[in-house]
Protein backbone atom coordinates (compact mmCIF):
# COMPACT_ATOMS: atom_id res chain seq x y z
CA UNK A 1 0.00 0.00 0.00
CA UNK A 2 1.33 3.49 -0.79
CA UNK A 3 2.78 5.68 1.97
CA UNK A 4 0.43 8.27 3.40
CA UNK A 5 0.84 11.62 5.11
CA UNK A 6 -2.21 10.75 7.24
CA UNK A 7 -0.93 7.39 8.47
CA UNK A 8 -0.09 6.12 10.98
CA UNK A 9 -3.03 7.68 12.81
CA UNK A 10 -2.50 7.66 16.56
CA UNK A 11 -4.38 5.00 18.50
CA UNK A 12 -6.44 6.46 21.34
CA UNK A 13 -8.30 4.68 24.14
CA UNK A 14 -11.52 5.46 25.96
CA UNK A 15 -13.38 3.64 28.73
CA UNK A 16 -17.02 3.25 27.68
CA UNK A 17 -19.46 3.15 30.57
CA UNK A 18 -22.38 1.23 28.98
CA UNK A 19 -20.23 -1.84 28.36
CA UNK A 20 -17.51 -1.26 30.93
CA UNK A 21 -14.74 -1.82 28.39
CA UNK A 22 -11.74 0.18 27.27
CA UNK A 23 -12.14 0.84 23.55
CA UNK A 24 -9.32 1.78 21.16
CA UNK A 25 -9.92 3.97 18.13
CA UNK A 26 -8.32 6.13 15.46
CA UNK A 27 -9.50 9.60 14.47
CA UNK A 28 -8.44 12.04 11.75
CA UNK A 29 -9.77 14.78 9.50
CA UNK A 30 -12.43 17.45 9.79
CA UNK A 31 -15.95 17.74 8.46
CA UNK A 32 -19.02 15.53 8.64
CA UNK A 33 -18.55 12.54 10.93
CA UNK A 34 -17.87 9.23 9.17
CA UNK A 35 -17.81 6.22 11.50
CA UNK A 36 -16.00 3.12 10.24
CA UNK A 37 -16.93 -0.33 11.59
CA UNK A 38 -14.64 -3.19 10.62
CA UNK A 39 -15.47 -6.87 10.18
CA UNK A 40 -14.33 -9.97 12.07
CA UNK A 41 -11.49 -12.49 11.60
CA UNK A 42 -8.93 -10.38 13.43
CA UNK A 43 -9.55 -7.08 11.66
CA UNK A 44 -9.52 -3.80 13.53
CA UNK A 45 -9.32 -0.07 12.75
CA UNK A 46 -6.12 -0.53 10.73
CA UNK A 47 -8.10 -2.08 7.88
CA UNK A 48 -9.49 1.38 7.11
CA UNK A 49 -6.14 2.90 6.15
CA UNK A 50 -7.24 3.41 2.49
CA UNK A 51 -10.22 5.43 3.73
CA UNK A 52 -8.11 7.57 6.08
CA UNK A 53 -5.75 8.13 3.16
CA UNK A 54 -8.40 9.56 0.83
CA UNK A 55 -11.43 10.67 2.82
CA UNK A 56 -9.95 12.56 5.79
CA UNK A 57 -9.79 15.64 3.59
CA UNK A 58 -13.51 16.31 4.10
CA UNK A 59 -14.71 13.98 6.86
CA UNK A 60 -14.02 13.53 10.54
CA UNK A 61 -13.18 9.83 10.37
CA UNK A 62 -13.46 7.70 13.50
CA UNK A 63 -12.67 3.99 13.31
CA UNK A 64 -13.02 1.91 16.45
CA UNK A 65 -11.51 -1.41 17.42
CA UNK A 66 -14.65 -3.36 18.30
CA UNK A 67 -14.62 -5.10 21.70
CA UNK A 68 -12.18 -7.99 21.47
CA UNK A 69 -10.33 -6.57 18.46
CA UNK A 70 -7.09 -4.65 18.08
CA UNK A 71 -6.32 -2.68 21.22
CA UNK A 72 -9.79 -2.95 22.76
CA UNK A 73 -10.65 -5.11 25.74
CA UNK A 74 -12.35 -8.45 25.22
CA UNK A 75 -16.10 -8.53 25.92
CA UNK A 76 -17.90 -11.14 28.01
CA UNK A 77 -18.65 -14.35 26.12
CA UNK A 78 -22.35 -13.49 26.48
CA UNK A 79 -21.98 -10.40 24.23
CA UNK A 80 -24.41 -10.41 21.32
CA UNK A 81 -25.27 -7.94 18.56
CA UNK A 82 -27.41 -5.72 20.81
CA UNK A 83 -24.52 -5.47 23.28
CA UNK A 84 -22.07 -4.43 20.57
CA UNK A 85 -24.59 -1.84 19.33
CA UNK A 86 -25.14 -0.39 22.80
CA UNK A 87 -21.40 -0.25 23.43
CA UNK A 88 -20.90 1.53 20.11
CA UNK A 89 -23.67 3.99 20.98
CA UNK A 90 -21.98 4.80 24.28
CA UNK A 91 -18.66 5.24 22.52
CA UNK A 92 -20.11 7.65 19.93
CA UNK A 93 -22.00 9.59 22.59
CA UNK A 94 -18.85 9.96 24.71
CA UNK A 95 -17.06 11.41 21.68
CA UNK A 96 -19.93 13.78 20.95
CA UNK A 97 -20.60 12.15 17.60
CA UNK A 98 -24.23 12.03 16.53
CA UNK A 99 -26.00 12.27 13.19
CA UNK A 100 -22.99 10.52 11.64
CA UNK A 101 -22.54 8.62 8.41
CA UNK A 102 -22.04 5.05 9.66
CA UNK A 103 -20.10 2.75 7.34
CA UNK A 104 -19.80 -0.90 8.25
CA UNK A 105 -18.27 -3.81 6.38
CA UNK A 106 -19.28 -7.45 6.95
CA UNK A 107 -19.95 -7.75 10.73
CA UNK A 108 -19.67 -3.97 10.86
CA UNK A 109 -22.55 -3.65 8.40
CA UNK A 110 -24.84 -5.75 10.59
CA UNK A 111 -23.68 -3.69 13.57
CA UNK A 112 -24.56 -0.46 11.74
CA UNK A 113 -28.10 -1.76 11.16
CA UNK A 114 -28.44 -2.75 14.82
CA UNK A 115 -27.10 0.63 15.95
CA UNK A 116 -29.68 2.49 13.89
CA UNK A 117 -32.46 0.27 15.22
CA UNK A 118 -31.52 0.77 18.88
CA UNK A 119 -30.10 4.32 18.74
CA UNK A 120 -31.58 6.02 15.65
CA UNK A 121 -30.60 9.56 16.59
CA UNK A 122 -26.91 8.67 16.14
CA UNK A 123 -27.14 7.84 12.44
CA UNK A 124 -27.42 10.31 9.59
CA UNK A 125 -26.97 7.63 6.95
CA UNK A 126 -25.89 4.00 6.60
CA UNK A 127 -23.32 2.58 4.21
CA UNK A 128 -23.47 -1.22 4.21
CA UNK A 129 -20.46 -2.82 2.53
CA UNK A 130 -20.37 -6.58 2.04
CA UNK A 131 -23.00 -6.59 4.76
CA UNK A 132 -25.46 -9.11 6.14
CA UNK A 133 -28.71 -8.84 8.06
CA UNK A 134 -26.81 -11.06 10.48
CA UNK A 135 -25.82 -14.54 9.38
CA UNK A 136 -29.16 -15.93 10.57
CA UNK A 137 -30.89 -13.21 8.55
CA UNK A 138 -28.92 -13.69 5.33
CA UNK A 139 -27.62 -17.25 5.11
CA UNK A 140 -29.22 -20.73 5.15
CA UNK A 141 -29.13 -22.33 8.63
CA UNK A 142 -26.85 -25.13 7.46
CA UNK A 143 -24.30 -22.61 6.16
CA UNK A 144 -24.40 -20.71 9.46
CA UNK A 145 -23.73 -23.93 11.37
CA UNK A 146 -20.96 -24.96 8.97
CA UNK A 147 -19.19 -21.63 9.49
CA UNK A 148 -19.51 -21.80 13.25
CA UNK A 149 -18.23 -25.39 13.42
CA UNK A 150 -15.25 -24.55 11.28
CA UNK A 151 -14.33 -21.46 13.26
CA UNK A 152 -14.81 -23.21 16.62
CA UNK A 153 -12.38 -25.91 15.48
CA UNK A 154 -9.86 -23.50 13.99
CA UNK A 155 -9.83 -21.22 17.02
CA UNK A 156 -8.21 -23.99 19.10
CA UNK A 157 -5.10 -23.92 16.90
CA UNK A 158 -2.41 -21.24 16.56
CA UNK A 159 -3.71 -18.46 14.23
CA UNK A 160 -0.76 -18.84 11.87
CA UNK A 161 -1.97 -22.37 11.10
CA UNK A 162 -5.42 -21.39 9.83
CA UNK A 163 -5.96 -17.67 9.21
CA UNK A 164 -4.56 -17.83 5.67
CA UNK A 165 -7.26 -20.38 4.77
CA UNK A 166 -9.85 -17.59 5.02
CA UNK A 167 -8.14 -15.22 2.60
CA UNK A 168 -9.81 -16.67 -0.54
CA UNK A 169 -13.17 -15.63 0.91
CA UNK A 170 -11.99 -12.09 1.53
CA UNK A 171 -10.03 -11.18 -1.60
CA UNK A 172 -10.28 -12.34 -5.19
CA UNK A 173 -7.62 -14.39 -6.96
CA UNK A 174 -6.50 -11.27 -8.81
CA UNK A 175 -5.59 -9.37 -5.63
CA UNK A 176 -1.89 -8.35 -5.69
CA UNK A 177 0.47 -10.40 -3.56
CA UNK A 178 1.45 -7.45 -1.37
CA UNK A 179 -2.25 -6.79 -0.66
CA UNK A 180 -2.76 -10.41 0.33
CA UNK A 181 0.27 -10.35 2.62
CA UNK A 182 -0.79 -7.05 4.18
CA UNK A 183 -4.30 -8.37 4.80
CA UNK A 184 -2.95 -11.49 6.48
CA UNK A 185 -0.69 -9.32 8.64
CA UNK A 186 -3.73 -7.32 9.77
CA UNK A 187 -5.56 -10.53 10.67
CA UNK A 188 -2.62 -11.93 12.64
CA UNK A 189 -3.46 -9.84 15.70
CA UNK A 190 -6.69 -11.78 16.24
CA UNK A 191 -8.05 -12.32 19.76
CA UNK A 192 -9.22 -15.92 19.18
CA UNK A 193 -11.84 -16.34 21.91
CA UNK A 194 -13.20 -12.81 21.51
CA UNK A 195 -13.46 -13.34 17.77
CA UNK A 196 -15.51 -16.46 18.40
CA UNK A 197 -17.82 -14.37 20.62
CA UNK A 198 -18.20 -11.83 17.80
CA UNK A 199 -18.98 -14.50 15.22
CA UNK A 200 -21.51 -16.18 17.51
CA UNK A 201 -23.22 -12.81 17.81
CA UNK A 202 -23.22 -12.57 14.02
CA UNK A 203 -24.48 -16.13 13.64
CA UNK A 204 -27.46 -15.54 15.94
CA UNK A 205 -28.41 -12.13 14.55
CA UNK A 206 -31.46 -11.95 12.30
CA UNK A 207 -32.10 -8.31 11.43
CA UNK A 208 -34.50 -8.87 8.53
CA UNK A 209 -37.49 -7.41 10.38
CA UNK A 210 -35.52 -4.23 11.04
CA UNK A 211 -34.70 -3.50 7.41
CA UNK A 212 -38.12 -2.14 6.29
CA UNK A 213 -37.96 0.32 9.21
CA UNK A 214 -34.62 1.88 8.22
CA UNK A 215 -35.52 5.52 7.66
CA UNK A 216 -32.18 7.15 6.84
CA UNK A 217 -30.44 7.31 3.45
CA UNK A 218 -28.71 3.99 2.87
CA UNK A 219 -26.09 2.82 0.40
CA UNK A 220 -25.63 -0.91 -0.17
CA UNK A 221 -22.08 -1.31 -1.48
CA UNK A 222 -21.12 -4.79 -2.62
CA UNK A 223 -18.41 -6.55 -4.61
CA UNK A 224 -19.83 -8.73 -7.34
CA UNK A 225 -17.29 -11.49 -6.59
CA UNK A 226 -17.87 -11.48 -2.82
CA UNK A 227 -17.49 -15.09 -1.68
CA UNK A 228 -18.30 -14.48 2.01
CA UNK A 229 -21.48 -12.45 1.54
CA UNK A 230 -22.58 -13.33 -2.01
CA UNK A 231 -24.06 -10.53 -4.09
CA UNK A 232 -27.54 -12.00 -3.55
CA UNK A 233 -27.19 -11.02 0.13
CA UNK A 234 -26.53 -7.40 -0.81
CA UNK A 235 -29.40 -7.41 -3.30
CA UNK A 236 -31.77 -8.59 -0.59
CA UNK A 237 -30.65 -5.78 1.72
CA UNK A 238 -31.25 -3.31 -1.09
CA UNK A 239 -34.71 -4.73 -1.76
CA UNK A 240 -35.79 -4.70 1.89
CA UNK A 241 -34.48 -1.19 2.73
CA UNK A 242 -36.87 1.18 1.01
CA UNK A 243 -35.20 3.94 -0.98
CA UNK A 244 -31.71 2.49 -0.59
CA UNK A 245 -29.11 2.95 -3.28
CA UNK A 246 -27.10 0.04 -4.67
CA UNK A 247 -23.50 0.23 -5.90
CA UNK A 248 -21.87 -2.96 -7.20
CA UNK A 249 -18.10 -2.97 -7.58
CA UNK A 250 -17.05 -5.16 -10.51
CA UNK A 251 -14.36 -7.78 -10.02
CA UNK A 252 -14.17 -7.18 -6.25
CA UNK A 253 -14.45 -9.52 -3.29
CA UNK A 254 -15.59 -9.18 0.32
CA UNK A 255 -12.89 -6.77 1.50
CA UNK A 256 -13.90 -4.17 -1.06
CA UNK A 257 -12.55 -1.17 0.87
CA UNK A 258 -9.05 -2.61 0.41
CA UNK A 259 -9.26 -4.40 -2.93
CA UNK A 260 -10.96 -1.52 -4.78
CA UNK A 261 -10.16 1.40 -2.48
CA UNK A 262 -10.48 4.19 -5.06
CA UNK A 263 -13.84 2.97 -6.37
CA UNK A 264 -15.04 2.29 -2.84
CA UNK A 265 -14.02 5.74 -1.60
CA UNK A 266 -15.57 7.43 -4.61
CA UNK A 267 -18.90 5.68 -3.98
CA UNK A 268 -18.81 6.71 -0.29
CA UNK A 269 -17.94 10.31 -1.12
CA UNK A 270 -20.64 10.68 -3.79
CA UNK A 271 -23.26 9.15 -1.51
CA UNK A 272 -22.33 11.44 1.40
CA UNK A 273 -22.48 14.45 -0.94
CA UNK A 274 -25.99 13.44 -2.01
CA UNK A 275 -27.07 13.11 1.62
CA UNK A 276 -25.56 16.49 2.47
CA UNK A 277 -27.40 18.25 -0.34
CA UNK A 278 -30.71 16.49 0.45
CA UNK A 279 -30.72 14.64 -2.85
CA UNK A 280 -31.67 11.47 -0.97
Amino acid sequence: MPPSARWPVALSRRWVAPCGLEISYRRAGTGDALILLHGGFGFDSRVWRPQFDELADEFTIVAWDAPGCGGSEDPPVSFRMADYADCLAGFLTDLGLDRAHVLGISFGGALAIALHDRHPTLTRSLILAGAYAGWAGSLPPEEVQRRLRRIAEDITRPPEDWLADYLPGLLTESAPRDMVEHTLALMSGIHPEASLTMLRAMAEADLRDILPNVDVPTLVLHGDLDARAPLAVGLELHERIRGSRLAVLAGVGHLSNVEAAKEFNRAVRLFAHAVRTDHL
